[in-house]
């Protein structure tokens, strides 16, 4: 059986057709704008999402829960759920938009109730109801460098439109099962979720675990997508303010075998629990961040691809953006191909998941290329590929079977289960 990790992330297969992975995604269908043809994105993301999928096809096969799922099709995914379409300057969901600068272009998020008031304190200015014109105006005359400091420095979801060296390939090791393991799952929205969604299918045990102040963001998002990546799971509500929650979450993550996060190491270290011990005790530990553990960056799914050089030029040059927030499923597929392997000594690993990087890896070397259109025909979209005529697809979901467990539903009952003294 081929390494998943070395499958899923290496270089795109020799004889892939980047451009009909990508029209077969339902990615292209959001790409470009309302009123233009649906455009291509550049690089290799559905390709890279095929074999993250194949990897783990690979690593199921044989086992009691085989999974089996389309990569490229996961990357829109959501958007069949909301109904998102391309909106070209401006992300499907609305939350993001790319924005000139003194030197190039950004992307900014405002999804949070929170957003409009950091905002403002990025322009020093009050910004009212409507933040985007006083954003704008402040970053027409300051280059993406001073956004990326006051950005980091405020908590703020934005970057500067930046196409990074890819990064460096992730070590391979040896496929093994998650039949029967806990999964202790930290993250919100969707790179997360998704990661421990695939675990679950492969037969892992997912225990959700969510603090009263903090609850996952996608709980008020649309309610079958948040199902598609929670049903069949548990989930636990420990307040780490409390002593003895404190401890009963402690003891949580000690009895894991793969811990899934998605906050900044600072976060999770205030609540009193160590990646580093915990990897010592054999632990498989996914840190997902927007750019690495090093870096006290925020990012949601559509500033960090767009910052990572993952978008399309229009015919005047201006960017657009790729798709619905494709660093999420693309790091969620990266997440669980990588969980899905372990050292051959049976050593706890520390996965250090980028989302930033992930997008980077997919991206070519060279110059741009110009962006290649669809063109309309009598049934629709299609695109003319080395593989032939391609139609365009629409995004499309999976079927959603079962519910997704209310806030807390299960924490007695685990707790109990794990034999952790009930708070």
């Amino acid at each position: 059986m081929p390494s998943p990790s070395s499958a899923a992330l290496g270089r795109s297969l020799a004889d892939a057709d980047a451009a009909a992975d990508w029209a077969r995604s339902g990615v292209v269908h959001l790409t470009g704008r309302p009123d233009g043809p649906p455009l291509v994105p550049p690089g290799h993301g559905a390709t890279r999402a095929r074999e993250l999928a194949h990897a783990i096809a690979a690593a199921t096969a044989g086992t009691r829960c085989p999974v089996s799922v389309d990569g490229p099709a996961l990357l829109a995914e959501r958007a069949a759920f909301t109904g998102h379409v391309r909106r070209g300057p401006v992300s499907p969901g609305g939350s993001c938009r790319l924005l000139p600068t003194a030197d190039g272009w950004a992307a900014v998020s405002c999804a949070r109730d929170v957003d409009p008031q950091l905002l403002s304190a990025l322009v020093s200015a009050e910004l009212g109801a409507d933040p985007w014109p006083g954003v704008a105006d402040w970053l027409r005359v300051h280059p993406g460098s001073d956004l990326a400091e006051r950005a980091q420095l405020l908590g703020i979801a934005a970057a500067p439109v930046h196409r990074p060296p890819p990064p460096p390939p992730f070590p391979a090791h040896p496929p093994r099962s998650v039949d029967g393991l806990l999964v202790v799952d930290f993250s919100a929205l969707w790179a997360g979720p998704l990661c421990a969604a695939l675990l679950g299918l492969a037969g892992a045990r997912v225990v959700k675990v969510e603090t009263p102040s903090r609850p996952d963001g996608a709980r008020r998002g649309d309610p079958a997508f948040y199902r598609l990546l929670h049903a069949g799971h548990r989930s636990v509500v420990l307040d780490p303010e409390l002593p003895a929650e404190r401890r009963a979450l402690a003891a949580l993550v000690a009895a894991a075998d793969i811990v899934i996060e998605a906050s900044r190491p600072r976060a999770l270290a205030g609540f009193g629990l160590d990646a580093a011990a915990a990897v010592a005790d054999g632990t498989t530990w996914i840190s997902i961040t927007a750019a690495g553990r090093d870096s006290a960056r925020v990012g949601f799914g559509d500033d960090v691809a767009a910052g990572a050089g993952l978008v399309v030029a229009d015919d005047v040059g201006a960017p657009l953006f790729c798709g619905d927030a494709l660093a999420d499923p693309l790091t969620g597929l990266t997440a669980a191909a990588l969980a899905l392997t372990a050292p051959a000594d049976g050593s706890g690993v520390l996965w250090d998941v980028a989302m930033a990087d992930v997008v980077a890896a997919t991206l070519p070397d060279g110059p741009e290329q110009a962006p290649r259109a669809a063109e309309a025909s009598a049934s629709g979209w299609v695109l003319e590929t080395d593989a032939g005529q391609v139609p365009v697809a629409r995004p499309r979901g999976r079927t959603v079977a079962g519910t997704a467990p209310a806030a807390g539903a299960h924490t007695a009952e685990v707790l109990g289960e794990l034999g952790i003294p009930l708070p």
